[in-house]
């Protein structure tokens, strides 16, 4: 009789497929989050895909049957991570809404899920088509949040807040590499409310001092 080795989980189904996509969103669920702590702990390059199977306790193949390879899974981390900063694309949000939200993540603890979250954003990767990902990545978030400002594409009395809105997010990511990397005290273990009334100023004053004093002139 031969023992056959036991293969990481797959996707289990039930009979009347009502826990098809249930078990499968949980699945890809497990293997976003795999993926993003080893992408942030461990780069884009050092990465297999592996090694997130493994830590996901599924089987490796899986990973193309959702992303499609592991630059998709890549993407799919940095558009997660994008997302659950929850800037809407309409014109209900205000500027107000967006500081208290990427305040919220960005104060979190140095080790914390946020904080590793974050430096998908800003870790270089070595690898060119990553590194296309991770800027356009960027370039969408800052491009919603300057329009949240009032900024309009190819208007060159608003094209100054595009700027002012990656000037913005650039202070709260070095914020999250600085706390992550460096051990600098004070700044490394302030918490979250100490950290929350200076960062959501230096924003605020990036998104709409600027605009007020243009308006007024």
């Amino acid at each position: 009789m031969t023992t056959q080795t036991p293969t990481p989980v797959e996707d289990a189904t039930s009979s009347d497929g009502s826990g098809r996509a249930r078990d499968a969103g949980a699945t890809r669920l497990r293997l976003l989050q795999s993926a993003r702590r080893r992408f942030a702990i461990n780069g884009y390059g050092s990465t297999t895909v592996r090694d997130i199977a493994s830590d996901a306790g599924v089987n490796v193949a899986l990973i193309n049957r959702y992303f499609t390879s592991k630059e998709g899974l890549f993407e799919a981390c940095l558009s997660r991570t994008v997302a659950e900063f929850d800037v809407p694309e309409d014109d209900a949000s205000t500027i107000d809404e967006v500081v208290d939200r990427m305040v919220q993540k960005i104060t979190g603890p140095p080790s914390g899920d946020s904080s590793l979250q974050m430096l998908l954003l800003v870790r270089s990767s070595g690898d060119a088509a990553a590194d296309r990902i991770r800027r356009q990545t960027l370039l969408s978030f800052t491009e919603r949040m300057a329009a949240i400002a009032g900024w309009m594409p190819g208007d060159p009395e608003t094209e100054h807040l595009l700027l002012r809105a990656q000037v913005a997010i650039a202070t709260g990511l070095g914020i999250v590499m600085v706390r992550a990397a460096t051990g600098l005290e004070p700044l490394t273990s302030a918490a979250a409310g100490e950290l929350a009334a200076p960062l959501s100023e230096a924003v605020r004053v990036l998104l709409k001092a600027d605009r007020s004093s243009r308006a007024s002139k």
